[in-house]
């Protein structure tokens, strides 16, 4: 849901969401406010002290789901950068048992390993920022399986590290499943739904307040303001693959230049 924002430069993206909300507000107090204050809300001595009323229990819950939403977008960013983490760790120890077999064997796992880890970092990661799984790696994965099958050892202690070397593999591979189930994660539509019509009628609440003009545009800026901010959060951590606030590469390439290159 609106992938397109990713696109944008997160800098360009806040300014173009404060003026969004901003001049919503404004848009409201000099055009709508009369209209609202008349039909809605007759004129009063105690009009502010409903509306207040009224804006603050509707701010306890609003105020409540952002909250939550933004903890659980970070929470979610955090958990799938730790995977990432733990899949390059995964890769740099499957290189290193796949280190000790004889050549031509350990050359060859060795170079499918560095393709791989080549690959992820060129050509898979810009997929991931699409929201797509490549098929490259898999293709890559399985030609390394394949050749770490073809092995047979011949003593005991080659035995052993072919049987590590495959339980290492099989351990990579379900961390590698966890990063590629991350791609396409995020908040659910309905919660942004929800995030977005809470953001209108809040705004839309505070028209109702009788105080003068000016000092309505500055208040009303400011909360609205500050809604675009932290939606533009929410929204920056949601999904962890995508845009200027989202994971990179490091891990992989930290891996590859200091420990695959020959």
């Amino acid at each position: 849901m609106f992938y397109w924002i990713y696109d944008i430069p997160t800098h360009q993206l806040g300014i173009l969401m404060s003026l969004v909300f901003v001049g919503f507000s404004w848009a409201g107090v000099i055009l709508v406010r009369p209209l609202m204050r008349l039909f809605v809300l007759r004129r009063r001595e105690d009009t502010n002290d409903v509306v207040g009323y009224i804006i603050s229990c509707f701010c306890v819950f609003y105020g409540l789901l952002l909250g939550l939403i933004a903890v659980a977008a970070y929470q979610n960013y955090s958990e799938v950068e730790a995977s990432v983490s733990n899949e390059a760790a995964a890769l740099a120890a499957l290189y290193e048992d796949v280190s000790v077999y004889q050549d031509p064997y350990g050359q060859d796992l060795r170079w499918l390993l560095r393709d791989f880890c080549r690959y992820t970092i060129r050509y898979g990661w810009p997929e991931y920022q699409q929201g797509r799984i490549p098929e490259g790696s898999e293709v890559r994965l399985r030609a390394f399986h394949e050749r770490l099958l073809v092995f047979e050892p011949q003593t005991t202690a080659e035995q052993i590290v072919h049987a590590e070397s495959l339980r290492q593999f099989n351990a990579f591979m379900e961390k590698h499943r966890i990063s590629q189930q991350a791609v396409t994660t995020g908040i659910p539509a309905i919660m942004w739904y929800v995030v977005l019509i809470g953001a209108v009628l809040n705004i839309m609440l505070v028209w109702l307040f009788d105080i003068d003009f000016l000092s309505h545009l500055a208040l009303g800026g400011v909360l609205a303001f500050f809604l675009g901010t932290v939606i533009l959060l929410i929204a920056s951590m949601d999904n962890p693959f995508r845009g200027e606030v989202s994971i990179q590469p490091e891990a992989f390439e930290s891996l590859y230049w200091n420990r695959m290159r020959d």
